[in-house]
Parts: structure tokens; sequence; C-alpha cells
């Protein structure tokens, strides 16, 4: 059917508007280290910045970003070499593979990834600073002496509490807290809330549920260099100096990572 002279003038003054409004969005992107800027142009960290059609930060959408394979990064002779300088009746030398690591990484795409290879690398060293420093060198599942203390959150209604069941750390980033042990095993499909244990079993599993908390807690905070990611990880307890040996600890392993992956530690260190 034929538009009126009307019509075709108010389609024009439409479009116009819409193009006017899209050029004011897109001038909107200006964002800090640890934003995404959204197809639209706006700052944020949450989905709908960072996940599809995401410009740039710490996107989490598939495919995007630069990084070597992880596989080429983590080497069988750098993973050992973390692993041999635990004790040799450690629970954990036995436990911690490269493969079920790789086969992690490998679920999640936008692991490893930066807008350089180096902050590839980065990542990869920040992850196994932090696994390093959780497990002694890979030398504990479970949290020495974690059966004793209280990781219920009794105030988190929608992830709650099984009775009997203890929500301690557990794998390579000591998942804790019933809330982390409920949505992880919601996202990699196991009873977090009823079967919390299964992270300290399950060789595949431990590493899933790893990433699960790196990529939803940390991913997006290593942008603003290795001491954003202590914070995401074990601020509360750490940061602010309140254990300071334990901030530059991580740190310490951080910074050795780096050199060997032959990249700039970068800068904010600690928190």
């Amino acid at each position: 059917m034929a538009k009126s002279p009307m019509a075709i003038l108010a389609l024009g003054l439409a479009a116009l508007v819409l193009s006017g409004a899209g050029l004011v969005a897109a001038q909107n992107c200006g964002c800090q280290p640890n934003e995404c800027c959204s197809k639209y142009g706006y700052c944020g960290t949450d989905a709908s910045y960072c996940g599809q059609d995401c410009r740039s930060g710490p996107c989490t959408a598939s495919g995007g970003g630069s990084g070597d394979p992880v596989e080429s990064v983590v080497t069988d002779a750098f993973f050992d070499r973390i692993k041999s300088q635990a004790a040799d009746g450690c629970p954990g030398k036995s436990f911690y593979t490269r493969q079920f690591f790789l086969d992690g990484a490998q679920a999640n795409p936008d692991f490893g990834k930066g807008s350089t290879s180096d902050d590839g690398k980065r990542e990869i060293a920040a992850f196994f600073a932090h696994f390093t420093h959780e497990t002694g060198h890979m030398c504990s599942i479970e949290e020495n002496e974690g059966a004793s203390k209280d990781y219920c959150d009794e105030t988190n209604t929608q992830w709650p509490c099984t009775p009997g069941k203890a929500y301690y750390g557990r794998g390579p980033l000591q998942l804790s807290w019933n809330y982390n042990y409920g949505a992880a095993g919601e996202s990699t499909g196991f009873d977090g809330l009823n079967s919390p244990e299964t992270v300290a079993q399950d060789q595949a599993l431990t590493f899933k549920a790893a990433f699960w908390f790196w990529m939803t807690n940390v991913h997006q905070a290593v942008p603003s260099g290795f001491g954003a990611t202590t914070r995401a990880i074990n601020g509360d307890v750490e940061c602010d100096g309140k254990k300071p040996d334990l901030v530059s600890a991580r740190a310490g392993y951080y910074t050795d990572y780096c050199q060997q992956f032959g990249v700039d530690p970068g800068n904010n260190l600690t928190c």
C-alpha cells in the first residue's frame, strides 16, 4: 500500500531521532578498566554490558579477546613444576592434573583472553597464583581444619544450608560458603547444597567449580590488576592491611608466573 507524504515525513523524523539517539549512546563509552562498554555505548559490569556485542573491556561473550591457546601456555613442565614443590604425601598431587585443568579451561573460552595476548597470559598467571596459594602448591584438596569452621550464611534463602553439610574450602580455589556451592552446582551439574564434598572427590568437577567461581567473580577484575583478583577472592579477610603477608605471598606467585610466561605483571599487585 502506498504511503502518504505525511507518513513518509513522520518516518523520516523517526529515523532521524533514532540516529541521534545512537550517536548519543556511542559518546557515553569511557569506561573504567573493570567495566565493559555495552553494544549501546554504556558502561557497566553485569551481563547486559559484558555479554553479547560488548565493545570493549572484560567482555564475557564467547569468542572475544586475544590470547594464546591455554595449553601452549600451561605446559606439562609449568604445571608439574608447581606440583613438585608439594610434599610427596600430599593428596592433591594425584588429584589435580593438567588435563582436567585444560578441560575446564576449554569449557570457558573467555578464560585467558584479553585485549592482548599478554593480558591473556596475565589472567592465567593470576589463576595459578591463587591456585598455588590456596592449596599449598597443589597439596591440599580441602581446607585445613575446614570442618571446624562455619561457612553457612543463614540469611541466604536462595541457597539454604542443608543440615549436617559443611561448606568449607575445597578444590583449586577453595570454594566456600553455601551460596557458592549452590550456584556452582546449578551451573556445573552437581548438588552443591546436599553434596558439597563432591568438589573434593571428582577430579573433573573440582576444576569445573573453580572455573565457575573464577569466571563469575574474578575474571572481570583481571584488567584492574592482580590486587583486584585477590580482593575478589578473599578481600574481606586479607585486603586493606588485614593480612599483608598473605597478600604479598599471592603477588609473589603471580610475579613469578608472569616472568615464566614472559609478560610484565602490570601494576596494582596488592590490595
